[in-house]
């Protein structure tokens, strides 16, 4: 269960005037920590704009809560592949989706750039499963 976040560093830049043709969306998910049933996420939100337009970028930190097993199951697959449990995984990108899409809209418009736009909820499905 998601309890908070924190938005700790945040950059918008306009690199040139040419239109904007598109726009990629990248959450890094940086470090994981683990204490009792808390767990943070260190992550990092990258916009970039096409053809060099522009770039947004957040950093921050989101807080959950588990139970003790699911906790410690988060961490091992953390400290084993840099990898969250699925179900855990889509829960995180979308809360740190929509707050950064969200926060970002307010972000980009003193520097003339279009909103990052949410995206549908993330779901992660399974290799085979396509």
């Amino acid at each position: 269960m998601i309890t908070g976040g924190r938005i700790d560093k945040v950059e918008a830049s306009r690199k040139n005037e040419g239109p904007i043709s598109g726009l990629s969306i990248n959450i890094g998910l940086d470090n994981v920590t683990v204490k009792g049933n808390d767990i943070s996420v260190e992550y990092t939100y990258t916009v970039t704009y096409a053809e060099d337009v522009g770039e947004l970028k957040i950093g921050g930190a989101m807080f959950a809560k588990e139970d003790p097993t699911r906790a410690k199951e988060i961490e091992k697959s953390w400290k084993a592949e840099r990898k969250l449990p699925d179900d855990f995984a889509e829960l995180v990108l979308n809360t740190i989706n929509f707050t950064c899409g969200s926060n970002g809209t307010l972000v980009v418009r003193p520097v003339n750039l279009s909103p990052p736009m949410i995206p549908p909820k993330i779901e992660i499905s399974k290799a085979n499963s396509r």
